[in-house]
């Protein structure tokens, strides 16, 4: 078997470990589903967590890939994401209609509506998430479907903390010309300007019926993530910056400058399910080897060929 669970003391650390053949693994938490470490075959880690963490379930993880269903940020009157990442998932052992998976280091999860949940979300659902590793790929398929007798919308997202060397030196390309709300002038709608998206402050923004793909290239670690996803039609970008950082209390004052989130997301018009219907989204986060000399990117060639 190339997954196996460990289990804590008090369970809210209990999680899965995944592996591949050519030395890479990941982590998943059972607490949210969510992903908490994608390591490659050099042992590197690949997804930024907080060193100031706080473990107080069911309080999320700060750091991974966590989940936000059925609400992503403040879109909607539940709490801030919603609630799935606070709710203990199980191993999915009929994960149908999906088709068996050929990677042997593949884990399904799933989690289903409960009467706690009714009382603020009265719909009945299951959320499903397929987790597969393989030798320089992390892709997660996510599942909802409406299992009660009446309609509903939902608004959704995966978000990745990734790491970076130093936010500075990182640009995201793939966005550029795209409409995007900003969360930090009140959600005003603006069209981005610049040739790629760089940092040198706080960014919390909602960027619109994006493209399949996009690149983040960290040029100081020769290194480009390449996030491809479907049936996330938005994408997020988000670093907290140094004067939010320290507003956080599980994140350190100076992890900014070594994460970045870029999210793949519903938000924009939400996901409306009929009764016993099913949506279903992929990502895909991989990693290449790039450069930059001479104003040449080569990243680009992952985006458009």
């Amino acid at each position: 078997m190339s997954w196996n669970v460990i289990h804590d003391g008090d369970g809210s650390a209990s999680r899965i470990v995944l592996k591949e053949h050519t030395g890479s693994t990941a982590e998943v938490l059972f607490l949210g589903g969510q992903v908490v470490s994608w390591k490659n075959e050099r042992r590197e880690e690949l997804l930024f967590r907080s060193n100031k963490t706080l473990w107080k379930p069911p309080k999320a993880f700060r750091g991974g890939i966590p989940i936000s269903f059925p609400q992503f940020g403040t879109f909607g009157s539940l709490e801030r994401h919603g609630f799935a990442r606070n709710r203990v998932w199980l191993l999915d052992d009929s994960p149908s209609p999906l088709p068996a998976a050929n990677s042997q280091s593949t884990v399904d999860l799933i989690l289903k509506s409960t009467e706690e949940d009714l009382k603020i979300w009265p719909h009945r659902f299951e959320v499903r998430l397929r987790i597969s590793l393989s030798a320089g790929k992390l892709t997660l398929i996510p599942r909802v479907r409406n299992i009660d007798n009446k309609p509903f919308s939902f608004t959704f997202s995966l978000r990745n903390y990734l790491s970076v060397s130093d936010i500075s030196e990182v640009r995201v390309e793939g966005l550029e010309t795209l409409d995007y709300f900003d969360n930090l002038l009140r959600g005003e709608r603006y069209t981005e300007q610049a040739d790629a998206i760089t940092f040198d402050s706080e960014t919390d923004r909602v960027y619109l019926s994006t493209p399949t793909k996009t690149a983040i290239i960290d040029h100081e670690k020769k290194r480009t993530y390449v996030l491809q996803k479907e049936g996330m039609a938005d994408a997020v970008v988000w670093n907290p910056w140094d004067k939010k950082a320290k507003s956080l209390p599980d994140l350190g004052d100076e992890d900014y400058k070594k994460m970045l989130c870029v999210d793949s997301a519903a938000v924009e018009t939400p996901i409306i399910l009929k009764p016993s219907e099913e949506w279903r989204g992929r990502q895909e986060l991989s990693t290449v080897s790039s450069s930059y000399c001479s104003g040449q990117l080569d990243p680009r060639k992952v985006l458009y060929g």
